[in-house]
């Protein structure tokens, strides 16, 4: 009945046969079998995988039911001891021995380690789940001075500062050829519906000139970025200024949005001037940057006027000088006791160097350079 089936399985066959209640068998003979070579294995589990499967239709090999059970769980112990073992040897060994084996799946990983994976970690002593640190990206615990907990994530103590006050706030481009004088009425007449709208409302007119104000120093620096890549030239640190003078602006924005409520229209008007004068700026900047950064320079100017009328409002009363923003504080480093007029002081302070720098950068243009040229105002808020 064996067939084809090779000598070694005959003479196997032919023991098992003779000796079938034998206790030697049971206890002895069937490890002994099971450590021969890798060969005698593979057709042992033939044989017997047919017999089982097939419920001794095919053979009679396995008379004794105690032969069997003896059989079969040495089988499975050694299914279970020898996968790893020749896991690295024989992958179709691993697969039909893995198939063999009735032995439940190894257990479940730790709980902690389970957590690792879904990418999410409880915070000690707490409930919150943080992002899990296996990309190496873990926020390290950030303290102010005082040692206070750190609560901002949108900018971090070292980028923190303390304006410079004493900056001249008169100065005044005073226009000397045809780009100046069209920058100039250009500002000067974007300027006509803006009064218009918002009149004395300043809080409301601030808002939306911060949200104006931001978008020069992006465009400039990302298109002094691109010509950077594209050219293989080093920006003189142009790209770094005038990315800190956007998010410089931006930061102005965080702050008023904390002192007013815009209203919805007022909403979907910023939305709508910040579309079309992004789409504008870019264009211009790109045709004559020295425009585009006079034009800035101008803008500034008549930000410096404007919050000079918020703070005559909040010396006279007519707006109330409340308790300054907790992110105002610690974006300028000013004292805890600060109020609105100390802020919006500090606000009008860079708004002046801005003035300075886009002014100076319209200079550079004008004299023939690029501003890669000249050293960059780094820092200078």
């Amino acid at each position: 009945r064996l067939g084809s089936v090779s000598s070694t399985a005959r003479n196997w066959y032919c023991v098992e046969r003779s000796i079938t209640k034998s206790t030697f068998i049971k206890s002895n003979l069937i490890p002994v079998l099971f450590r021969s070579s890798t060969m005698n294995r593979l057709v042992v589990r033939s044989v017997l995988s047919r017999c089982l499967i097939n419920n001794g239709r095919n053979f009679n090999m396995l008379q004794s039911p105690e032969l069997a059970a003896a059989v079969v769980s040495n089988l499975r112990l050694y299914s279970q001891t020898q996968t790893v073992i020749d896991r690295d040897h024989d992958f179709g060994s691993f697969r039909w021995r893995r198939m063999m084996s009735s032995a439940a799946e190894p257990a479940s990983k730790a709980p902690s380690v389970k957590q690792k994976e879904a990418g999410a970690e409880k915070k000690e002593g707490g409930g919150q789940v943080v992002p899990s640190s296996y990309w190496g990206i873990s926020r390290s615990k950030v303290t102010r001075e005082d040692g206070t907990e750190w609560p901002w994530n949108c900018f971090m103590p070292w980028d923190s500062y303390q304006s410079d006050l004493s900056i001249d706030l008169s100065k005044h481009h005073v226009p000397k050829n045809f780009v100046d004088r069209f920058a100039f009425r250009t500002v000067k007449l974007m300027r006509i519906p803006t009064d218009l709208f918002f009149k004395r409302r300043y809080g409301c007119r601030a808002m939306m000139l911060e949200t104006v104000a931001a978008v020069p120093g992006m465009v400039g620096g990302m298109l002094l970025h691109l010509r950077s890549l594209r050219k293989f030239q080093q920006s003189g640190g142009w790209i770094k200024a005038l990315l800190e003078e956007a998010e410089n602006e931006r930061m102005h924005l965080m702050t008023m949005v904390e002192l007013v409520q815009p209203k919805w229209y007022e909403r979907f008007l910023v939305l709508t001037v910040q579309g079309i004068f992004f789409n504008l700026f870019f264009v211009v900047y790109i045709l004559s940057p020295k425009l585009a950064h006079r034009i800035v320079g101008y803008l500034e100017e008549e930000a410096i006027h404007s919050y000079t009328e918020f703070l005559k409002d909040i010396e006279s009363g007519a707006i109330e000088n409340v308790a300054a923003p907790a992110i105002a504080i610690d974006y300028w480093r000013l004292p805890k006791n600060s109020t609105l007029k100390d802020v919006i002081t500090v606000i009008r302070a860079d708004e002046a160097h801005h003035r300075d720098v886009n002014h100076f950068a319209s200079d550079i243009h004008f004299q023939g350079k690029e501003l890669r040229e000249a050293p960059a105002p780094i820092g200078y808020h």
